[in-house]
């Protein structure tokens, strides 16, 4: 069964949107064009089972991020998980953030380390990916 699903992310580092592209084709969601965007996405979400919320940063969350997490409410996503290349006050203040919204936090949260060198392209290395991948595996099993 097909996991109504998208991946939303707020970086500006090109390995985030190589997780996103992962994603999307692991998970066979070419056929929603929308299924990967950046926040705050082009076409707001509607009736998603799962939205993974990707983000870069430290400390509090900029007032873009922090009012879309709040509007993501159970009619535009019922799961919300998180990956967080940042710190702990990043994850605490969006998960905060994401349950006073009233929608449900799903799995642990996802910590990863992007560096910020350019001359890497955004190009994730076979590790980096299995693990994500797994991540999101652990997540949609639980939701089916």
């Amino acid at each position: 069964m097909a996991l109504k699903m998208r991946f939303l992310y707020y970086s500006g580092k090109a390995k985030m949107k190589s997780i996103a592209e992962a994603v999307k084709v692991e998970f066979d969601l070419a056929q929603n064009a929308n299924a990967i965007d950046i926040i705050p996405p082009a076409y707001s979400c509607q009736n998603e089972r799962l939205v993974i919320l990707a983000v870069s940063g430290k400390g509090d969350p900029d007032d873009i991020l922090r009012r879309f997490c709040f509007e993501l409410d159970k009619k535009k996503a019922q799961n919300v998980a998180l990956l967080v290349d940042g710190d702990q006050k990043m994850a605490d203040k969006l998960i905060e953030t994401v349950k006073s919204a009233g929608t449900n936090l799903v799995g642990d949260v996802k910590f990863i380390k992007i560096g910020g060198l350019p001359f890497l392209g955004g190009k994730l290395n076979d590790d980096e990916k299995t693990d994500i991948l797994n991540w999101v595996h652990g997540i949609v099993d639980q939701l089916q």
